[in-house]
């Protein structure tokens, strides 16, 4: 049983420039998902990382992942996350099981968790996993100019909310034949749930940078 782990980073990104480079404690973006799929060796077979730019294959190189290079044609602004990751499996060839998916832009993990997740995957037996973590805000719609709560009555307490999770882009697992069918989460995927501050790490923006450096030197 092969198991894989797929880092797409492609170049270009226009909100935070060259963010996937950019240092996070002296270290790369881009490499501390690497250096956290090294970390879970027992797991993971091979590192592949799928880029269009230069500077973030020599990143990928000299922190010991594979590099793929990703068509510009499969490279644009709105191309899903799946075309990348089936891009790596339909390059490689080589006979995967299980893909696990590390965005960049998660870089923040808990130790233990791809290896909770990972016995999880194995003893349910199964074809997907991803991450999820529980809100606690209060949610409502604007509607001919009036707010209309949508998960709670006013005055209601937070603690007092029913459930509502996010996917929090930490850690996603799929059988490589759900990749080859365009498919990351399927129907029947777990919701992982982890509640941790690293779930709040989402970087998109430099405001969301600086957010992500706060949480590395404090937690």
């Amino acid at each position: 049983m092969k198991t894989i782990a797929i880092i797409p980073a492609r170049g270009g990104s226009k909100r935070l420039p060259e963010k996937n480079t950019k240092l996070l404690n002296n270290i790369p973006l881009l490499a501390h998902s690497i250096l956290y799929a090294k970390q879970n060796s027992a797991i993971i077979d091979e590192i592949y990382v799928s880029t269009n730019d230069d500077g973030i294959k020599k990143i990928a190189s000299e922190y010991g992942a594979k590099v793929i290079d990703r068509p510009e044609s499969l490279s644009g602004d709105f191309e899903a996350t799946i075309i990348a990751v089936k891009h790596v499996l339909e390059s490689i060839k080589n006979d995967v099981e299980n893909i696990v998916l590390l965005q960049p832009t998660n870089p923040l993990r808990p130790e233990n968790l791809l290896k909770d997740a990972f016995d999880f995957y194995l003893k349910g037996n199964y074809d997907s996993l991803f991450t999820v973590s529980r809100n606690h805000q209060k949610f409502g719609k604007i509607i001919d100019g009036k707010f209309v709560p949508f998960n709670y009555e006013i005055g209601q307490r937070s603690q007092d909310l029913e459930p509502l999770f996010f996917e929090n882009g930490l850690l996603y697992i799929t059988k490589s034949e759900k990749i080859l069918n365009n498919i990351i989460i399927s129907k029947d995927a777990f919701p992982f749930e982890i509640n941790h501050i690293f779930a709040s790490v989402d970087i998109d923006t430099q405001e969301d940078f600086d957010y992500a450096q706060y949480v590395y030197k404090n937690k």
